[in-house]
């Protein structure tokens, strides 16, 4: 059986996990590693304020903190997206506004989001679905104009860029205010279970350290800048350890590598499967890091029947997202909208195997064979 999903190891996660655990001494976060994970994000792609957390779901949590999300604030974001983008804001009583997908692509569609700003609107919450980039310009226009914030949940999209109107390349999560990033097993660069939150808005630095380090200003403390910490606001326990850390810093020193092998299989599958599938939207101003190679069924029948068939033959795709507007927990919230696009990709978008390790041939066999 081919996984959908292997994890990649460089062959220094352990050597790092050692050093930090006999070396350093220090495995409970905020040591050695996690330094150097975060001063490589602020460096390699602008950032100007980097904290590792033990997921994604973490640093969006911080995020509807840091931007003090209220019971009935309205938080836009799009409904074909994973759980934690909705769960971190519902979690301190926002009213969700879902975005209906792109007819192209599934991401949010950009021109949709104007007409739901009300009084009540507090932030726009993106989603770069596959690393590939929404008009960020578009955005940033209409939360400049309503005086709204901008969180990326840029989960997938790590080594992705936006191109915006005047040529120059942006790291996705460098855009927004708030940007957030997953380490999860199955994204590009992995720890497990990891995530970081990235302060581009200079107004949310101090107090983010603080929500980071359990609601205290430890953080200060430890760089010399106060005599003692005490408990001053709310926090969490958002760290990971160094454990975490230091299997990530493996990886982030083979970035490059990783990179490139993921996008030669992304175009290995598109080469191939052409002329049976429509290949995968990428607008002029957004480039492919290759997170994800997905195709699109005619109908839920057809999807169904179709992984029926790639797992008898030894291959294993997944479908992805339910959208959330029609989600159990939260269709009886939504304010009735149809969001047609975000329902046809959740019946009918499938996505294929793909890591560092694949015989993507085998897929590739494997699809045609059902077509």
């Amino acid at each position: 059986m081919i996984p959908f999903n292997k994890p990649y190891l460089t062959s220094k996660e352990l050597i790092y996990i050692k050093q930090a655990v006999e070396e350093h001494g220090h495995i409970s976060g905020n040591g050695v590693f996690t330094k150097k994970c975060q001063s490589f994000f602020e460096q390699s792609w602008g950032f100007k304020k980097c904290l590792l957390t033990t997921s994604c779901t973490d640093a969006l949590e911080m995020c509807a903190l840091l931007l003090n999300i209220e019971p009935g604030d309205e938080v836009i974001m799009p409904s074909f997206t994973f759980v934690s983008t909705a769960i971190a804001f519902i979690r301190q009583g926002a009213v969700v506004r879902f975005v209906d997908s792109r007819t192209d692509h599934p991401g949010m569609n950009e021109h949709m989001i104007e007409e739901l700003i009300t009084p009540k609107t507090k932030a726009i919450v993106v989603v770069h679905y596959a690393g590939v980039a929404c008009d960020m310009d578009t955005i940033m226009d209409i939360a400049v104009r309503y005086n709204v914030k901008v969180v990326e949940d840029a989960a997938q999209a790590i080594d992705s860029y936006y191109i915006n109107s005047k040529g120059k390349k942006q790291a996705l999560g460098s855009i927004g205010h708030l940007g957030c990033f997953s380490f999860h097993e199955t994204k590009n660069i992995q720890c497990g279970e990891g995530g970081m939150l990235c302060i581009n808005d200079e107004q949310y630095i101090q107090r983010s350290e603080v929500l980071w380090e359990k609601g205290t200003n430890r953080a200060e403390f430890f760089r010399g800048e106060i005599h003692k910490y005490g408990w001053v606001d709310i926090g969490s326990s958002f760290l990971p350890s160094e454990i975490n850390a230091a299997f990530l810093w493996a990886q982030l020193e083979n970035l490059e590598a990783i990179q490139s092998k993921r996008k030669l299989i992304w175009e290995h599958y598109s080469e191939a499967l052409s002329q049976t599938f429509s290949l995968p939207f990428i607008p002029q101003y957004a480039t492919n890091n290759a997170h994800m190679y997905y195709v699109l069924c005619s109908t839920l029948e057809e999807r169904t029947d179709f992984i029926a068939k790639m797992k008898k033959q030894g291959v294993h795709p997944v479908f992805h997202y339910q959208s959330l507007h029609v989600s159990e927990f939260y269709k009886h919230k939504h304010d009735g909208r149809l969001l047609p696009h975000a329902d046809r990709y959740t019946d009918c978008l499938v996505r294929l195997p793909l890591f560092y390790e694949i015989d993507e041939n085998k897929v590739i066999e494997a699809v045609l064979n059902c077509y």
